[in-house]
């Protein structure tokens, strides 16, 4: 790990450090993100940052408040900054030629994240996207991040296949999204599709169907087993 000190950070506003919140950088080039994030001007950083090659560079100390979350909300927590961890990973982004994270980078993710979470209390559906905390703004980082991958080493969730077979009602859904975490209360097909570009990235499209409910469902019944499910789903 390499240290680069950035300026852009202050004391942090709440005591707990319970969320993890995952961002690509979305710049032409891990040396333009990396002066962004240390630009007093640019009133923006992150923790840390995790070039391609896997290379990781330690921006701003952990019990500091960096400033990567921006207008945001999960949980009903809405100053995430004071409460998280950002990690932005270099990509390119929708905007400059969006690609797969390489191994290298993906692996070094993946360290890192089983660290801080074993110095802080950061529950596993506390692990989140930056277009998580704001689906209106944000779309980082993508439909191409492997959280499955993530999940598989003991980060994040992950909806596995199930077989739920009841009654599908699409306002309940909502209401379960909610209750995940999400925030439905400006715009809930935004909050539908950064649920699907985490959760079922294979299909984005803001729909509320029973396959994306279903998701939603299996996701709450991993954090309270034997909760009822109330959508209809079959497999996938």
């Amino acid at each position: 790990m390499i240290q680069h000190p950035s300026p852009n950070h202050e004391a942090r506003r709440v005591d707990v450090i319970d969320m993890l919140v995952l961002h690509y950088t979305g710049m032409p080039s891990a040396e333009v993100a990396l002066h962004r994030l240390c630009d007093p001007a640019a009133k923006v950083s992150a923790h840390y940052l995790i070039d391609e090659d896997g290379t990781v560079l330690a921006l701003v100390p952990e019990d500091r408040r960096a400033w990567h979350a921006g207008l945001s909300s999960w949980r009903g927590h809405t100053d995430i900054n004071s409460r998280s961890i950002g990690i932005e990973l270099v990509n390119p982004g929708h905007e400059f030629g969006y690609r797969p994270f390489p191994d290298a980078q993906i692996d070094a993710l993946i360290a890192l994240a089983q660290k801080i979470l074993t110095r802080h209390p950061i529950t596993a559906r506390n692990v989140v996207g930056h277009s998580d905390i704001a689906p209106s703004r944000k779309t980082d980082p993508g439909e191409l991040f492997p959280w499955q991958r993530l999940k598989s080493y003991g980060i994040g969730l992950w909806p596995f296949s199930g077989q739920e077979k009841v009654e599908w009602l699409p306002q309940e859904s909502l209401r379960r999204l909610a209750e995940y975490g999400y925030d439905i209360s400006g715009d809930p097909v935004a909050a539908m599709t950064a649920f699907q570009r985490h959760f079922r990235p294979d299909l984005i499209n803001g729909g509320n169907d029973a396959e994306t409910a279903g998701r939603i469902e299996r996701l709450l019944g991993a954090l309270r087993p034997g909760m009822a499910p109330v959508v209809s789903y079959e497999g996938g």
